[in-house]
């Protein structure tokens, strides 16, 4: 929705595609979709990825310069006990993506991969130069899938893409099944929060708006082949082909119990908390090594933790308390 808004901002048409599935409340997808129904520029197509025949008629209708796949099943828990959800969306569904781009002459296409792919490393920060072959859960495995796919059809048909690993994005219309909007949620109801690895994570948290930024600007650079990849040396981030990744985050890590401290001053209240060993396919820290998006794109994150988290808390009394004195405002 964010990036969508953006691109019309500017004056891009663009078509959203989304199956509006109910891995979280639909409501939600149906709230966010009404900020960008009725804008000029916009149009909505109800449909998933993994249904080929409906996307192929789409690419041939729409006649697409670039695509922007920010579609996936979501999430390292719910991977743990639905993993046919993530092979139907993020490898049917991604293949899809990549023969309709093939097929139909789109410029570039820019995908949603996760700093769930770096696994077990534990050097930090995390460079997109690392190797990243020991994910720890299938949602990982299958974003590190999608980089391998989309490099073999740049490799082999010439489609410049670009994959942005994204690590841990939070603010307004965020995720419900997030820490913070769980600990928002929980805290304002009074119920105790869950705080994993008794509070010792923690975690990149990037603004929506500064990815937002990332997001589009990478879109508008194609990327090309890099003539000193070497096979002796390959670098995994670059290639000869029209092939790139990116880390794409806030470059800040921020220590769990500071966060909900942090929400806690947002909030006005203090958290009833419950402490919880390591989750099965968590990792115990996140850090973004961005300095090759801030160099090719001039990626700056700029909203700190304090900030995010109170736009955040602002909108959600808004859209969970404020509805009726609106509406009455408005009469």
């Amino acid at each position: 929705m964010h990036v969508s808004l953006e691109l019309l901002g500017r004056g891009d048409q663009v078509v959203g595609f989304d199956n509006v599935n109910a891995y979280y409340q639909v409501s939600l997808k149906q709230d966010r979709l009404k900020q960008l129904v009725g804008q000029p520029g916009f149009q909505f197509e109800h449909g998933d990825l993994a249904d080929k025949p409906r996307l192929t008629e789409l690419f041939q209708r729409e006649k697409f310069d670039v695509v922007i796949n920010l579609a996936a099943q979501a999430g390292v828990r719910y991977s743990l006990t639905n993993p046919e959800a993530y092979v139907e969306s993020n490898l049917v569904g991604f293949v899809n993506i990549l023969e309709a781009c093939r097929h139909h002459e789109v410029k570039h296409l820019t995908y949603a991969s996760s700093s769930s792919v770096y696994g077990a490393n534990t050097e930090m920060p995390f460079s997109i130069h690392h190797n990243v072959d020991h994910p720890l859960s299938l949602y990982a495995a299958t974003k590190k899938a999608n980089e391998l796919m989309a490099h073999t059809y740049s490799h082999l048909f010439q489609l410049p893409t670009t994959g942005l690993r994204f690590f841990t994005v939070y603010g307004p219309w965020g995720r419900p099944d997030m820490a913070l909007w769980l600990f928002t949620k929980a805290i304002l109801a009074g119920e105790p929060i869950e705080v994993f690895n008794h509070g010792r994570m923690r975690r990149d948290f990037t603004y929506i708006d500064d990815i937002v930024q990332g997001v589009v600007r990478v879109s508008d650079r194609i990327p090309i082949g890099n003539p000193d990849w070497s096979g002796q040396h390959p670098d995994p981030a670059t290639s000869r082909a029209p092939y790139r990744i990116y880390n794409i985050g806030n470059n800040s890590p921020v220590e769990l119990m500071y966060l909900i401290e942090t929400l806690e001053k947002a909030l006005g209240v203090t958290a009833n908390k419950t402490f919880l060993p390591m989750q099965p396919g968590d990792v115990p820290a996140t850090f973004a090594d961005v300095d090759d998006l801030i160099r090719d794109v001039g990626f700056q994150p700029s909203t700190p933790i304090e900030t995010g988290i109170e736009r955040f808390v602002n909108w959600y009394r808004d859209y969970h308390f404020g509805e009726t004195i609106s509406h009455s405002e408005r009469r």
